[in-house]
């Protein structure tokens, strides 16, 4: 892996960290705004049922701390206000004409120099739109005042109390008012009022409130007279109102850990606690005092955010588990979830797992946290977008045609189990369907359909199990009909020719010709049997006529080619198996390599290379196997273009798409669609390059995707959280480490066995008390044939400043579904981290490096971890990557460093002498707080840190002028990932083509639930792509006006380190998406050809979203 590499984003994040509700897209419309941590989405409320309808979904060049909806006087709709952890905001406004968010107003208030808020930003708007208020900094809160016409006035900083825990501006109030809650040095809990001058006053006022409950922990402002705000604490929540007064008094009895609220009614909140029990909080407003009472309605996701839509209709945005779309009800008192909205984070670990039957990995995740963990499986797909459907009973067959005088519409054929066909026109502005009368002119809908399609000299032709009928397209008037002798069974035709087979005693195909205004019957021949399929799809580049014609038979499970016009049998392919017979044969060309295509009766999928000067076939390996399982039902097939490429339809129970794509066949399933039976390409103005699809009773017409990426396919919930997982091919399982809550103060820890296709556990083993699992792998060990599952743990003892005390468990899987402990060995401190090294261990134990070996018991009845040696250089070490005899080490403080084995005496067959031990070879001397580590190369090393940020280190070998400069690891890459990672596990390498020039790739997970891939490049291709970067940050402005160098830069102390050797993937990936003209200037301007160009990033994409999770 070179020092140039290429990060790119597979999965978004899924996280919920903010949400609001107002009228942004239009005075009407009643919006959802969602905050992923970097991703904005923006839902249309259903006022009736309170569903979600996507309507934008947007990145940030920032981390979101605070978003909120506000309308400034003058404004018919919604504004919103966004700030970013770097301290930078922003106001958006959504204009309707242009279709796009603009940017009102945008400011950065960074250059304050104070200790950053331990408990996190805090931005908030005064609810008359008066000022802004910021606080960033403890003990400072920057103020902005509204100007005229919603402009900024200039900003101004006053003193407050330091450790700040919330801050809310209050209702009803003649100068803005600010509630602070904070803590003192002795962590008692007060609050006080702040009245906020509009001006630069030093001189403001404040007071204290009294009768606090010693855990207060939240505000809430009350929106409705007589105004006021509610303290919400473990013991009592207590009220205070507006005026001067000082004291507050208790309303009702306390709500631990609450994480999230919102105002559902007059006096009316609904809250949420850390548990994920939901709870309805009424006030009642009698002879100038309030009540509350607080209702328990029942158990959700554990929420970040809750957003009131409409009604008694809840979001529930979750940073640990699914977000939900929920109902309450008071009579009786319960919450109902009706939509749950997937989320993968946070990730703590994850495994890539061969799914063989796809040819693709897939991605097994510990996500979630307390009662929401679960294992998410998550694999490349397509995705499908439904735009309108129809009820429909029995379809047997379809087609699409064009009309010479109508080209902005398409006309469906449908034809029926009832003996008819019905013909549907879809509109060019809506794409509804309506039936539409064609039997008057020209096209017979009392009977089957075999076949249609448009043909040459502006004519359409059907084929009915009687007749071949040609009809024009611009007169729809009946030109001429060729009449059969026998009854036509199945047909199949393209512009210029078409194919017919007959049933009854004499069994023949029979080719026809189009020509103006007549059918030419040009040659027949007899068939052993009745065919099951035809198919005379022309491959060669726009090409009307094929040389070739595939025929399936029902009698010996066989694929027949036939030469035209003259109808010989040049090839046969016997398909065997009883179960193999031929439904649907196509003829295509994928990548300019030729192919035939064949779907069986079982669900299976056959292809085959097709030798277009011969017809003859030869037996292909579709991802490395001679049949691809697609479902268990009958397998149709359809060809379709997707970015001016030929792509595949396979539809059976479930949906696949295949292509070609670097001279390798890719199959990839299409999400959420399952049991279609037929499927043809049809495109008009509003959704171009669409598909009607038959499922079922329905006729839907849909989108499917240009580019795969992963979703999430399956969720298994564990109610506890997983927090270590480990893939082990050899037994077919999957080991995870979980710590599961018994009750509010009781933690027990455990190793679960999984099933690694069906995911359904088999056995779980239970860790002792106090000890929790701190580490987990699979591996093997010198001279033993059989493969351990490694725990390494740590015993938390309470009060201890640091473990003293672990274990190291060798687990074997035996008789398929049991944990059998092998070994165990004790250690001094917590595993953190198990590596396997050249056929023995590391373990990575408090500050030390422990290196085991797998030694035999004295008395010869099993084997034992025995030490080697220790190292002892690291503060806290976290994390051990391995390749051969190269350790690189992750420490908690001092960045990475680089060991190796030092001989000291001779190396012996069989294993390792004590004379072999662990010395540091490098060592990078800056101070970086490690998340993750990973090798990329012999030379190249890769860390993340909890500033977010990814970097590479390599060995100085070639210009070093000391010694000591050879020990040193030299920092050449940088960049700002804004994500906190916890894992990186290898993707497979894939190969560039037009230099076969193969990259390795690296995979990783967040705690948002981001998906990620880091692709090394060849230096002459990261060049070129270093340049279109350049040029798109040009000309791509961020969403609030934030720059994409900015946000790729890491902010290190009191320095900006400006990205390098990195390319921002999901920049560049946005190249695709700019208009032709756009496309062409920037490539001008490179000097490069603009197809060119467009194909470097499709290419690159592809091999980095897609082939990294390929077989």
């Amino acid at each position: 892996m070179s020092e140039w590499n290429y990060v790119a984003t597979a999965h978004k994040p899924t996280a919920v960290t903010h949400s609001c509700v107002g009228h942004f897209t239009s005075p009407e419309e009643l919006n959802l705004i969602v905050a992923k941590c970097t991703q904005i989405e923006i839902h249309i409320v259903n006022s009736n049922d309170g569903g979600l309808e996507p309507f934008l979904d947007v990145p940030i060049y920032g981390r979101i701390v605070s978003l909120e909806l506000f309308c400034p006087k003058g404004e018919i709709q919604d504004l919103l206000f966004i700030t970013t952890e770097r301290h930078e905001y922003c106001v958006l406004k959504w204009d309707a004409e242009a279709c796009k968010l603009i940017t009102r107003l945008m400011g950065d208030v960074s250059g304050e120099t104070g200790h950053p808020m331990d408990n996190g930003q805090i931005g908030i708007i005064d609810p008359d739109v008066r000022l802004i208020g910021l606080h960033l900094y403890d003990g400072l809160f920057k103020v902005i005042p509204f100007g005229e016409e919603g402009k900024l006035k200039e900003a101004f900083s006053i003193r407050f109390e330091s450790q700040a825990l919330d801050m809310k501006f209050l209702y009803g109030c003649p100068m803005p008012t600010v509630v602070v809650l904070y803590q003192d040095s002795e962590e008692a809990r007060h609050a006080r009022k702040y009245v906020i001058p509009l001006e630069n006053d030093p001189n403001i006022g404040s007071h204290d409130l009294n009768n606090l409950d010693s855990g207060a922990y939240l505000l809430i402002p009350m929106s409705l007279p007589p105004y006021g705000v509610l303290i919400i604490g473990e013991e009592m929540i207590a009220y205070c109102d507006t005026s001067a007064a000082k004291d507050t008094y208790q309303i009702g009895e306390g709500l631990p850990s609450i994480r999230a609220y919102d105002h559902v009614g007059a006096n009316q909140y609904v809250l949420g606690d850390h548990y994920g029990v939901l709870h309805h909080l009424n006030i009642t407003h009698k002879e100038n005092k309030f009540t509350g009472l607080t209702i328990k309605l029942g158990e959700t996701s554990i929420p970040s955010t809750i957003s009131h839509l409409c009604d008694s209709f809840v979001y529930i945005g979750s940073s640990y588990g699914d977000s939900q779309l929920a109902k309450f009800s008071l009579q009786p008192d319960r919450i109902e979830v009706l939509n749950r909205f997937d989320n993968l984070g946070p990730i703590g670990d994850f495994c890539i797992v061969d799914c063989k039957k796809l040819g693709q990995r897939q991605v097994v995740t510990c996500s979630g946290a307390d009662k929401d963990g679960s294992l998410r499986i998550a694999r490349n797909r397509f995705g499908m977008h439904e735009h309108t459907s129809a009820e429909l009973q029995g379809i047997i067959g379809m087609w699409s045609l064009h009309l010479v005088n109508d080209d902005s519409c398409e006309i469906l054929v449908i034809s029926l189990t009832n003996e008819s066909t019905l013909f549907f026109k879809i509109e060019p502005d809506d794409a509804s369907l309506k039936t539409w009368n064609l039997v008057e002119d020209g096209f017979n809908s009392k009977v089957n359909t075999l076949a249609c399609h448009d043909a040459e000299y502006n004519q359409l032709v059907q084929v009915t199990p009687k007749s071949v009928r040609l009809v024009s397209s611009i007169s729809k008037s009946l030109k001429s009909e060729w009449v059969s002798r026998s009854p036509l069974t199945v047909a199949a035709a393209n512009l210029t020719q078409v194919l017919l087979a007959t049933g009854g005693q004499h069994k023949l195909l029979i080719y026809l010709t189009i020509e103006d205004g007549s059918l030419k019957e040009t040659a027949e021949v007899n068939v052993d049997g009745d065919v099951s399929c035809l198919d005379i799809t022309p491959i060669a580049e726009k090409a009307n006529c094929s040389k070739f014609a595939a025929v399936g038979l029902w009698h010996d499970k066989s694929v027949n080619i036939y030469s035209l016009p003259g109808l010989h049998l040049v090839g046969k392919e016997i398909l065997g198996g009883v179960e193999s017979l031929p439904r649907s044969v196509l003829m295509c060309s994928l990548n300019r390599e030729s192919y035939l295509f064949c779907g069986l009766a079982d669900g299976h999928l056959m292809h085959f290379e097709l030798n277009m000067v011969t017809g003859q076939l030869k037996g292909g390996e579709l991802l490395g196997k001679k049949k691809l399982s697609i479902g268990t039902q009958p397998v149709t097939l359809c060809a379709f273009l997707s970015n001016e490429a030929t792509h595949i339809f396979a539809a059976s129970n479930t949906s696949m798409v295949i292509y070609n794509s670097n001279k390798k066949i890719f199959c990839c399933e299409v999400n959420n669609l399952n049991d279609v039976r037929l499927m043809t390409p049809c495109s008009v103005e509003a959704f171009p390059n669409s598909f009607a699809i038959a499922k079922g009773d329905q006729l839907a017409i849909c989108n499917i995707d240009e580019r795969q990426k992963l979703h999430i396919i399956r969720s298994e919930h564990l109610g506890e959280r997983a927090l270590h997982i480990s893939h082990q091919e050899q037994s077919h399982t999957i080991a995870i480490c979980t710590v599961k809550r018994e009750d509010k103060d009781d933690m027990v820890s455990l190793v679960q066995l999984f099933d690694d296709q069906t995911y359904h556990m088999k056995t779980t083993y239970k860790l002792k008390e106090f000890e929790h699992s701190c580490s987990l792998i699979s591996c093997s060990f010198s001279e033993d044939d059989n493969v351990y599952y490694c725990v390494g743990t740590a015993y938390l003892e309470l009060d201890a400043n640091e473990c003293t005390k672990g274990r190291i468990l060798v687990l074997q899987v035996v008789q398929g579904s049991k944990l059998q402990l092998v070994a165990e060995r004790e250690t001094d401190g917590a595993v953190y981290c198990l590596s396997a090294f050249i056929g023995q261990l590391l373990a990575a134990i408090n500050q030390n490096i422990m290196w085991y070996k797998w030694a035999s018991l004295e008395n010869g009845r099993g084997r034992e971890l025995e030490s080697v040696s220790l190292y002892p250089g690291s503060v806290l070490c976290r994390f051990i990557q391995t390749r051969g005899p190269v350790i690189v080490v992750g420490d908690a403080m001092r960045s990475i460093s680089l060991l190796r084995m030092k001989v000291r005496g001779w190396l012996f067959k069989g294993g390792m002498n004590e004379n072999y031990s662990l010395a540091e070879q490098a060592r990078d001397c800056n101070v970086n707080w490690m998340s993750a580590v990973e090798i990329l190369s012999d030379k190249i090393y890769l860390g993340a840190r909890n500033s977010l940020d990814l970097f590479t280190v390599t060995k100085q070998e070639e210009g070093a002028e000391s010694e000591e400069e050879r020990e040193l690891l030299e920092v050449v890459g940088m960049f700002h990932l804004g994500e906190f990672i916890n894992r990186f596990r290898h993707g497979l390498p894939v190969t560039l083509l037009e230099d076969s020039e193969t990259i390795p790739s690296v995979i990783f997970g967040t705690v948002n639930g981001v998906i990620g891939v880091i692709a090394s490049l060849p230096q002459e291709k990261y060049n070129l792509l270093e340049k279109l970067q350049s040029k798109l940050r040009e000309v791509i402005n961020g969403v609030g006006g934030l720059r994409n160098e900015q946000w790729r830069s890491s902010r290190q102390e009191l320095r900006t380190v400006k990205s390098r050797n990195f390319l921002d993937g999901d920049l560049i990936e946005s190249f695709l998406t700019l208009n032709n003209n756009l496309k062409k200037e920037i490539a001008q301007e490179m000097e490069v050809e603009s197809g060119k160009l467009v194909k470097v990033v499709e290419e690159l994409t592809h091999l980095v979203l897609v082939e990294s999770f390929s077989l």
